[in-house]
C-alpha cells in the first residue's frame, strides 16, 4: 500500500517495480492508469533464464476480432521481449529492434488521429499497427 501511494505521488520516479505475481499486477494497473490507459504499458514476466512477454491488460472477448482493441501493451511488450533476449544473448541487433518499436510507438501515440478510439482516435486495432510499421520505417 505505501507503494501504491508513492506511485500515485511521484510516478516520475519509476522505471521498474519488482514485486510478487499479485502485487505486480496490482501496481503495475495503477501505473498504467496514471499513463493514461491501461492499453499503454508493455509488460513482461522476466526471470533469469526465462521471458514471457503478454498484454498488460490481458484479454478483451466481448471485443476479440472486431478491429477495436488497442495493440499498443502487446506491441511494447514484444518489443520488451526482443529487447530482453537481445541482452541476454548478446545480440545488438534485438536490442536495437526492441527499442526502435518502441520509438515508433511513441511516434504514431504523438499524433492524437492516430490513435485507438479508447485513446480518443479513430483508428482500429489493424490500422494502428500498420501506423506503427509504417513508423518504424521512417
Amino acid at each position: 500500500d505505501a507503494m501504491a501511494a508513492k506511485l500515485v505521488r511521484h510516478p516520475g520516479r519509476y522505471d521498474v517495480v519488482l514485486a510478487t505475481n499479485m502485487y505486480a499486477d496490482i501496481l503495475s494497473d495503477l501505473a498504467s492508469e496514471l499513463s493514461g490507459s491501461l492499453g499503454l504499458a508493455g509488460s513482461i514476466l522476466a526471470g533469469e533464464s526465462l521471458c514471457a512477454a503478454q498484454a498488460q491488460h490481458g484479454s478483451a472477448p466481448d471485443i476479440a476480432g472486431k478491429d477495436r482493441a488497442n495493440p499498443t501493451s502487446l506491441i511494447l511488450s514484444a518489443a520488451m521481449l526482443l529487447e530482453w533476449l537481445g541482452e541476454r544473448k548478446k545480440l545488438d541487433n534485438l536490442v536495437k529492434a526492441g527499442r526502435a518499436i518502441d520509438g515508433a510507438v511513441d511516434k504514431v501515440l504523438a499524433k492524437p488521429e492516430k490513435r485507438t478510439a479508447d485513446l480518443g482516435g479513430k483508428l482500429g486495432t489493424r490500422a494502428f499497427g500498420e501506423a506503427v510499421a509504417a513508423a518504424l520505417g521512417s
